[in-house]
């Protein structure tokens, strides 16, 4: 089974706001990087999106280390809070209604498909790989509100 490393990380301008996502894929020393914009979203929504969208990004069954900055994923799945939202109704232990249940089907989806861990690193602390994703996912922000700009939409 291949061994894949992913890097991932959200950002939002305004919460909500105009969103970016990044992931960077790492297979053999070599480096894929993915990124998109989303023109109304949360924090959140992004970092469970860059998850997706690099998961959806092999095309096989992977041993896959995930790399987040983001403690409501690594929790997620470290903590087991999935199983316990699953069981729930998804609902969480406060009997909220869990948040972004369509992004977090999404990605159990996807990471079912492989063999996947969850690594928590430490955000904006000089972590290689996941200071690109940031700086990936800002710059799609970027990039929307330019797109905006020249379109006279803002």
């Amino acid at each position: 089974m291949k061994k894949v490393t992913i890097y991932t990380d959200g950002a939002c301008s305004g919460n909500p706001g105009i969103g970016g996502w990044a992931a960077v894929l790492v297979y053999n020393g070599i480096h894929k990087e993915i990124s998109g914009y989303d023109k109304s979203t949360t924090n959140n929504r992004m970092e469970l999106f860059a998850v997706i969208q690099g998961l959806r990004s092999l095309n096989q069954k992977c041993a896959v280390q995930i790399y987040t900055d983001s403690q409501y994923i690594s929790d997620a799945f470290n903590k087991d809070w999935l199983t316990a939202w699953q069981n729930s109704g998804w609902k969480t232990a406060s009997k909220q209604e869990v948040k972004n249940v369509d992004l977090w089907k999404a990605l159990l989806y996807e990471v079912n498909k492989h063999d996947a861990q969850f690594v928590k690193v430490k955000g904006h602390a000089d972590v290689e790989l996941n200071e690109r994703c940031d700086q990936l996912a800002r710059g799609e922000i970027e990039r929307y509100k330019k797109i905006l700009a020249d379109s006279g939409n803002n």
